[in-house]
């Protein structure tokens, strides 16, 4: 891990051992030590049982020994690796309780030959072998320590001004991500949603009033104003909900940024969970875990192969030759009983890890197997579980290093960490996301572990246990990166996966409404549960909702009723006013993620609904023999996986990439709604052309057919062309080594800055001018509007 011999890493360790708290996984190193006898809380359980497992109503599966059995999750044949000389398994081993046995404040230590001056403590691993020789860090980085409540539980007895374990480096967690300007203009967020809200719904309410006028005083029905209006209201309800949710971010979020100081730290078992990956992704993963600032007798590395990769194998044990914190672990899958994927995996290494020397630690967090975390993610994450007894999950962003420019696929996650999730956590409904969280023991123990009923058992759990009535934190700092899918058909299996769990828990949990599992959640809470359950589901009706656009146009039915030149003046400008206070909206809401990510989420919305509104229809509506399925979204092919588009050597031709992604993948639908779209508008344009005699009767009967403000099929079309678009000029993405830095002596790898950042591309730009061309011709038709 620090690029050094085993002989010599053990010296030097050895000579410093009296610094350290004793370890309760046994000597790191080889020679016979001393021991220590740790005598066990009364409080502290054991983990291995889950008395509640059976007390809940809801269908979740949980792992107690007849459902381990049944998975066929029985340990591997192979032995857990490394075991080393010097390893005692201590059969009386509990963590200590939360006590100041190892909440005093602890000097950090620095300035030694291996430190690394650009983190936080100018430190670097978890190595004993870098804080010899070394002086009393200044205080000047320490002396913002815990001194005042920043979010509910900071005001304890053990946090004391000028000392502690603890240290406030500022009062916001995301000082570093957005800041100055940016951050005053998103203060107006809320009051913009709400005026713009307030503004659609009397510009909806005045559309319908027309229309009713209108056939009062044509004396027949306006059937195409009426499915316009419907589609539109249709299309507003999720939006509108989520409106009322981004209001939210009125309640500040007041979580700051911590840090773990001293070397007497609490112990962690991190799990990396992989299943065929590539073992290059994995093993940078896990040297990123062991080059943790933490010190390496308080923390594991667990890697828990669901593969069985005998190449990682090796690899790992070679690696745990100089880091005695490293090991192995991959259950046996027995073909034809479930084992639970993910969540089976991550129950598996919680159980094993009572057979280790020392037992189960006092936390688990996990990494994905692609999630190459920062070295002061430990120290970052825990302070957050330890200010409060009743925080039982804490979890930073997930960030990725590979994504293409102008992110033609919004593969990023960068407008749900950076807007979504903490006006979440300002309401204490933070989710765990998957990869980064450290849980509680004991939070994980009272919900029976992890749920295994779930495609998304990450949010699953924060859920149950807010459902328990324990508290989770969203970190808002950039403390992992990892990769997004490389191709087409590995994004949709992702998405709709993602979506498919979320839909499937909030049926589990009666989206969060009622129910045992859930009787501890505060309003705020289910109201979440429900939203976002509510517009996975409501992808159905948009899709659906797609289809009529077309349909209506060639229907050739006026799209906009009024019974005079005023009414009409009124719909244009009241459409204008809404249209202009969304584009606001829109720029401050999308701010701390980019306003180019929130435009290409908003896109995503659209060319992405019809897969996931397919996924759900046959995952929880169609019966079997219809097509009905529980996994998320296949290709009826097997080329999904060789497209290599990226790579600008391996990639396909294009006729081979646009036969895949338009069968296989059914991005047909897009290109034929796109294409009768278009036909239908110019078949719109014709008629007025056709039918109107003069400038403005043209200008009128266009305005009221085809291109009403703010030109919404032109939108819809361009947002629907993605797959296409994608699959004609796919970008190009750098091989993953070219986007590391790594070091030589250590194989450590971590992202350089300039991959970390999405780069600005053509495709956002073109984008960008599609956009501001239907906002430009909203602007003329309200200025034309005072002339007729």
């Amino acid at each position: 891990m620090n690029g050094q011999g085993y002989g010599q890493g053990h010296s030097q360790a050895h000579g410093r051992q009296a610094q350290y708290p004793p370890s309760p996984y046994g000597s790191p190193y080889h020679e016979e030590e001393e021991s220590f006898e740790l005598t066990p809380p009364q409080n502290y359980q054991n983990y291995r049982s889950h008395p509640n497992s059976s007390s809940t109503s809801f269908d979740f599966q949980f792992p107690d020994s007849a459902a381990a059995a049944a998975s066929g999750a029985s340990p591997s044949t192979r032995p857990i690796m490394p075991i080393r000389p010097g390893h005692s398994y201590n059969h009386n081993y509990s963590p200590p309780e939360y006590s100041s046995s190892w909440l005093q404040p602890t000097p950090r230590l620095s300035g030694g030959p291996d430190s690394f001056p650009n983190t936080p403590y100018d430190s670097r691993s978890a190595s004993p072998t870098l804080y010899q020789n070394s002086q009393l860090q200044s205080a000047a980085s320490l002396t913002n320590l815990v001194d005042s409540p920043a979010t509910p539980g900071f005001a304890k007895e053990w946090v004391q001004t000028g000392s502690g374990s603890i240290a406030r480096l500022d009062d916001r967690d995301d000082v570093d991500i957005w800041k100055g300007w940016k951050r005053f203009v998103f203060k107006f967020t809320p009051l913009l949603t709400f005026t713009n809200t307030a503004l659609y719904l009397f510009y909806l309410g005045l559309r319908i009033y027309c229309i009713i006028m209108a056939q009062n005083a044509a004396g027949y029905s306006f059937a195409g104003a009426w499915i316009f209006v419907g589609i539109e209201v249709v299309t507003a309800i999720p939006s509108l909900m989520h409106n009322g949710w981004t209001m939210m971010a009125l309640k500040k979020r007041g979580r700051a940024k911590l840090r773990l100081i001293g070397n007497e730290c609490p112990t962690v078992d991190v799990f990396v969970t992989c299943c065929g990956e590539d073992d290059e992704v994995v093993l940078d993963t896990v040297r990123g875990a062991l080059d943790q600032d933490y010190p390496m007798e308080r923390f594991r590395v667990i890697v828990l192969d669901d593969g069985q990769s005998a190449t990682l194998e090796d690899s790992c044990n070679q690696i745990a030759m100089t880091n005695s914190n490293l090991y192995y672990m991959a259950r046996e899958k027995i073909p034809g009983k479930p084992h639970h994927f993910k969540a089976g995996n991550l129950n598996y290494g919680l159980d094993q890890v009572h057979t280790l020397p020392g037992g189960a630690s006092q936390f688990m967090a996990a990494l994905d197997a692609d999630m190459i975390p920062e070295q002061q993610w430990l120290r970052a994450v825990l302070p957050h579980l330890l200010v409060d007894p009743r925080m039982a999950l804490a979890c930073p962003p997930q960030l990725f290093y590979n994504t293409p420019a102008s992110d033609p696929l919004a593969q990023s996650l960068d407008f749900f960490v950076h807007v979504i999730e903490p006006i979440k956590d300002a309401m204490n409904v933070a989710w765990c996301t998957g990869s980064g969280y450290i849980v509680r023991r004991e939070a994980l123990e009272e919900i029976g572990n992890f749920p295994l009923g779930s495609l998304a058992e990450d949010v699953a759990t924060s859920t149950l246990m807010l459902g328990k009535g324990w508290k989770t934190a969203y970190v808002h700092e950039p403390l992992q990166f990892g990769t997004v899918p490389e191709d087409y058909g590995g994004h949709l299996k992702q998405r709709t996966r993602w979506a498919i769990g979320t839909v499937d828990t909030a049926f589990k949990l009666k989206f969060c409404a009622w129910g045992d599992a859930v009787k501890k959640m505060t309003i705020a809470q289910r109201f979440s549960g429900f939203l976002y359950a509510t517009l996975s589901l409501y992808t159905i009706l948009l899709t659906a909702s797609l289809f009529a656009i077309p349909i209506i146009l060639l229907w050739g039915k006026q799209l906009v009723a009024y019974a005079n030149q005023d009414q009409l003046h009124w719909l244009i400008w009241t459409c204008f006013a809404s249209t202009i206070a969304n584009r606001l909206c829109e720029f401050a809401l999308f701010i701390p993620a980019g306003y180019h990510t929130g435009q290409r989420g908003s896109r995503y919305q659209l060319w992405m609904s019809p897969y996931i509104a397919l996924c759900i229809v046959r995952a929880f509506i169609l019966p079997k023999w219809l097509g009905g399925q529980t996994q998320a979204f296949k290709p009826t092919g097997s080329l999904g996986s060789e497209l290599n588009e990226r790579d600008a050597n391996l990639r396909k031709n294009l006729f081979v990439r646009l036969r895949v992604v338009l069968f296989n993948f059914m991005a047909f639908f897009h290109f034929a709604f796109v294409y009768v779209t278009i036909i239908a508008v110019a078949i719109s344009t014709y008629r007025c052309f056709y039918k109107e005699s003069g400038f403005k009767g043209i200008v009128i009967c266009l305005i009221t057919h085809a291109f009403w403000p703010p030109l919404t099929f032109f939108f819809i079309c361009t947002s629907l062309w993605t797959p296409v678009s994608y699959a004609i000029d796919p970008p190009t993405v750098p091989q993953r080594e070219d986007l590391l830095d790594r070091d030589p002596k250590t194989g450590v790898a971590h992202p350089t800055k300039k991959s970390k950042k999405i780069a600005f591309g053509g495709q956002a730009a073109w984008f960008e001018f599609q956009y501001e061309i239907a906002t430009i011709v909203t602007v003329l038709v309200f200025i034309y509007s005072f002339f007729f």
